[in-house]
C-alpha cells in the first residue's frame, strides 16, 4: 500500500465556502456538525503503507462523527479507531467528559465520535480489525468508551501518541513509516493491560515507577501511603519491585540518589548548598544523605560534584539502576525551581508539571496587583506544585524557619537588609505608621504570579486542589516534623475576652502537626507564650502584632508549656488565600476578599476541592498562600493554625464564550467539592466599585 499525507485547511476559504471541511472529513470516514457556525479547522491525514491511518484535527466547537460506509468500502476492511484529546475540552456521545491526554476507542459502526467544547486538537489513529493491537480491546460493538488508562498512569501511551501527533506536525512523510512500526511495537505492550496477564503486568509496573518518579522529593512518601495513593497493595507494590532487585525502601533511596547526582552534576546548580540538593530529594539529615551517596557512588557528594563540574558526572561506582530509567546525568527534572526563565508554555504540547518553590524571587507580601511581573508560564490544563509560607513562621524561627534555605531567604531581615522589603500594600516608605515597607497593610505571604497563557478578562479559572501536604521542619532538632502556630491577637475576638488576666493581651500558640497509626491527623500544643513588645532589625519597636514577619526574640518570652495538655485539634490542610490580579492601578490589600477571591479563608478549599474565579486581567497572575493547618469557620481568635503547605494544583481556563451558564456570568469565588457547591458570600464582591479604594482595611 503506498503511502499518502494529505492536508487541507479552511484557513482559505470565505465563510460561506467552508462546506469543503466537510469533503475533507468524509475522504477519511468522518462528518461534522456544527450548528448555525460555519465549519472551521485543519486536517492533516496521513495512510501509512501497512494501512495504519493517523489523523491530526485542529478545529473550533463542532461535533464529529462516523460516516456511513460508502459502495467503496469493501467488506472486511472496517478500522477500530484509536484517539486521544491533545488539546481542549470535550465530551463522548454519552455526554461524559473527556479530558485532555485520556485514551480513547469507538467500535467501526457509524455514529458519533466526540463532541469537543471550543478550540481543539485531536489525534485519531485507526488500524485495520486484523491488526494484533486490537486483541487487548473489548469487543468492537461495545458503545464507545475511555479505555480506563487515566494520565499519568500510560506514560508510554501518552507520551507516544503527543510524539506521533508533534512529528506529524513536523515532517509527516518522513516520520510516517517510522511512527507505524512504533505504534505497532508500542500499543500493544501499552494496551494489553486490558487484556491481563502478563502485559498488565507489565503495564502496570511502568505506572507505579513512574508514579514514583513523580514523587520522589515527597519526605513523607513511604509505602503504605504510596500504596494507598495508588489504590493497590503494599505487597503488590513490592512484587512489582522485584524486577529491580531492590525493595521499595531501597529502590525509593537508589531514585532520590540518582536525582540528587543529577542535580550536582548540573552546572546551574553550583551554588546550591549539597545539604539542600539532598533535602530535594527526601534526605532530611545530611549526614546520612552524604553516608547514602557515598555508598551508591563511592564517593561524597562534594567530591562528586566537583568531578561532575569538571569533567562530566563519572561516578566511581554505579548502583543498582532501574530498567527504563536514564542515567541521572542525562536528564534534568522539568520545572527544576526556580522556575525563572523557563521557555514559553506556548511552545509545549499536552499538560506539564511545574514545581515552584518559594523564594524571595517568586513571592510577594501582603498584597495583590496586575503590575506584578509573572514567576511562571503555564497554560490551560497544567499542573503545579506550589511551595508557600506562613508568615507566622517567626513566631518560632527555630521550628519553621532554621535550617530551611528557601524559608531563610524569604525571612532574611538585618539591621541593613530586608529580603522581602514590602510588606503589605500601604506606603513603601511607611510613611503613615512607620511599621515598616507596606505598612503591613495586607500581611500574607503569597507564592505567585503565575500566568495562565489562554486565560483572559471575562473568563474564569478553576483551581483544582489535587494534594497538600505540610512543610517539615529542617532543623536538626526537630528535622521531618512539621509546626504551625495560632495567634490570638489584636483585631480577633479573644484578644479582649481571654479568661484569665491580664486583658487585653495578645497570645501564641506553637502547635507540632501529628498523624497517629494511620489515622486523622491532628495538631497538638507545644507551647504558648504572651507577645511582648519585639524591636524588629530595623529597630521599629512592635507594642502588638502590627507588621508581619516581625522575628519574635527568645529572650523576651516566658513560654509556657503543658498547654492544651489533651487536646487534639482535626487537622483540615486548606489555603486560605487564593486569588488572581485585580484590574486596579495600585496595589491592594491582601485582607479583603473579592471578587477575584483573596482571602477567603474557607477551610473546605482542601484536597479535592475546586475554585472558580472570575479573571480580570490577561493570563489571570494567579498567586496562592496564607496555608492553614486547621481552621473553623473563622478566625476567630484572627488566625488559623498557619503552617507552611507544599500543594499540587490543576489549572483550567473556562472561555466566557464557551462556558455555561453557570459560569459565564460569575462575579465571586465559587467553591466546588465532593458533594457541594459552596458561594462565598460577600456583601460586595466588588468592593473597589462599591465603596472605594479606602474600603480595603
Amino acid at each position: 500500500m503506498p503511502m499518502a499525507v494529505e492536508r487541507f485547511s479552511t484557513d482559505p476559504f470565505p465563510l460561506d465556502q467552508r462546506a469543503a471541511w466537510g469533503d475533507a472529513l468524509r475522504k477519511i470516514g468522518l462528518a461534522s456538525g456544527t450548528g448555525s457556525s460555519p465549519p472551521d479547522g485543519r486536517l492533516l491525514h496521513c495512510l501509512a503503507p501497512g494501512g495504519t491511518e493517523i489523523a491530526l484535527i485542529t478545529g473550533g466547537p463542532q461535533s464529529l462523527w462516523r460516516a456511513p460506509p460508502t459502495r467503496n468500502d469493501r467488506p472486511g476492511d472496517e478500522k477500530l479507531w484509536l484517539g486521544t484529546l491533545l488539546e481542549g475540552m470535550a465530551s463522548l456521545p454519552g455526554e461524559e467528559s473527556v479530558r485532555e491526554g485520556e485514551l480513547l476507542y469507538w467500535p467501526a459502526a457509524a455514529g458519533p465520535l466526540l463532541a469537543p467544547i471550543g478550540w481543539f486538537r485531536l489525534l485519531l489513529v485507526r488500524l485495520p480489525r486484523r491488526d494484533p493491537i486490537w486483541g487487548g480491546l473489548p469487543d468492537a460493538e461495545m458503545e464507545a468508551q475511555d479505555v480506563p488508562l487515566r494520565p499519568g498512569r500510560q506514560p508510554v501511551l501518552g507520551a507516544l501518541l503527543a510524539t506521533i501527533a508533534e512529528a506529524l506536525d513536523a515532517e509527516a512523510e518522513t516520520a510516517l513509516p517510522v511512527l507505524e512500526v512504533a505504534l505497532g511495537e508500542i500499543m500493544p505492550a501499552s494496551l494489553g493491560a486490558l487484556a491481563g496477564g502478563r502485559a498488565q503486568r507489565a503495564a502496570l509496573r511502568r505506572r507505579i515507577l513512574r508514579a514514583l518518579e513523580r514523587r520522589l522529593d515527597d519526605p513523607h512518601l513511604n509505602l503504605a501511603r504510596f500504596a494507598s495513593s495508588e489504590g493497590i497493595s503494599m505487597r503488590a507494590v513490592q512484587k512489582l519491585l522485584q524486577d529491580e532487585g531492590l525493595s521499595f525502601s531501597q529502590y525509593l533511596r537508589h531514585r532520590r540518589l540518582a536525582r540528587a547526582a543529577e542535580a550536582l552534576g548540573d552546572p546551574a546548580e553550583a551554588t546550591v548548598p549539597v545539604a539542600e540538593i539532598g533535602f530535594r530529594w527526601g534526605f532530611a539529615d545530611p549526614a546520612h544523605f552524604s553516608r547514602a551517596f557515598r555508598h551508591q557512588y563511592g564517593v561524597a557528594p562534594n567530591a562528586y560534584r566537583s568531578e561532575a563540574l569538571a569533567h562530566g558526572p563519572t561516578p566511581k561506582k554505579q548502583g543498582p539502576r532501574s530498567r527504563g530509567h536514564p542515567d541521572p546525568s542525562s536528564r534534568r527534572k522539568a520545572g527544576s525551581p526556580p522556575c525563572l526563565g523557563m521557555p514559553p508554555a506556548s511552545r509545549r504540547r499536552g499538560p506539564v508539571h511545574h514545581h515552584l518553590r518559594a523564594r524571595p524571587e517568586t513571592v510577594h507580601w501582603g498584597y495583590f496587583s496586575r503590575a506584578l511581573p509573572a514567576v511562571l508560564t503555564v497554560r490551560s490544563g497544567d499542573t503545579i506544585t506550589i511551595e508557600t509560607l506562613t508568615q507566622h513562621a517567626t513566631d518560632d524561627p527555630a521550628r519553621m524557619i532554621a535550617g530551611d534555605p528557601d524559608a531563610e531567604a524569604v525571612f532574611r531581615w538585618t539591621e541593613t537588609s530586608k529580603a522581602v522589603d514590602r510588606r503589605g500594600a500601604g506606603p513603601i516608605d511607611a510613611s503613615i505608621y512607620g511599621r515598616g515597607a507596606g505598612e503591613g497593610f495586607g500581611v500574607h505571604i503569597l507564592t505567585g504570579p503565575i500566568l495562565v497563557e489562554e486565560a483572559r478578562p471575562g473568563d474564569v479559572l478553576e483551581i483544582e486542589i489535587l494534594d497538600m501536604l505540610p512543610r517539615p521542619s529542617r532543623a536538626a532538632e526537630f528535622a521531618g516534623r512539621s509546626f504551625g502556630s495560632n495567634a490570638a491577637v489584636w483585631w480577633g475576638r479573644h484578644y479582649d475576652e481571654l479568661l484569665s488576666a491580664p486583658r487585653p493581651r495578645e497570645v501564641i500558640t506553637l502547635y507540632e502537626i501529628r498523624r497517629r497509626g494511620g489515622g486523622q491527623a491532628c495538631a497538638h500544643a507545644v507551647y504558648s507564650f504572651r507577645w511582648t513588645p519585639q524591636r524588629d532589625p530595623f529597630g521599629v519597636l512592635h507594642e502588638t502584632i502590627d507588621y508581619p514577619g516581625v522575628p519574635v526574640d527568645p529572650a523576651t518570652i516566658a513560654p509556657q508549656h503543658n498547654v492544651l495538655a489533651g487536646v487534639q485539634i482535626p487537622v483540615r490542610l486548606h489555603f486560605g488565600t487564593i486569588g488572581l490580579a485585580p484590574d486596579h492601578p495600585e496595589p491592594l490589600d491582601s485582607i479583603p476578599p473579592s471578587a477575584f477571591g483573596g482571602n477567603i479563608d474557607n477551610w473546605r478549599l482542601g484536597v479535592g476541592s475546586k475554585l472558580f474565579l472570575p479573571v480580570s486581567v490577561p493570563g489571570a497572575m494567579l498567586s496562592i498562600g496564607d496555608p492553614h493547618a486547621s481552621q473553623g469557620d473563622g478566625e476567630i481568635s484572627g488566625t488559623a493554625i498557619e503552617c507552611s503547605l507544599t500543594g499540587t494544583v490543576r489549572l483550567r481556563v473556562h472561555a466566557r464564550d464557551e462556558a455555561g451558564a453557570m459560569l459565564r456570568d460569575l462575579t465571586y469565588p465559587l467553591i466546588e467539592t465532593g458533594d457541594s457547591w459552596i458561594v462565598q458570600g460577600l456583601s460586595h464582591p466588588d468592593y473597589l466599585a462599591d465603596l472605594g479604594a479606602a474600603a480595603q482595611s
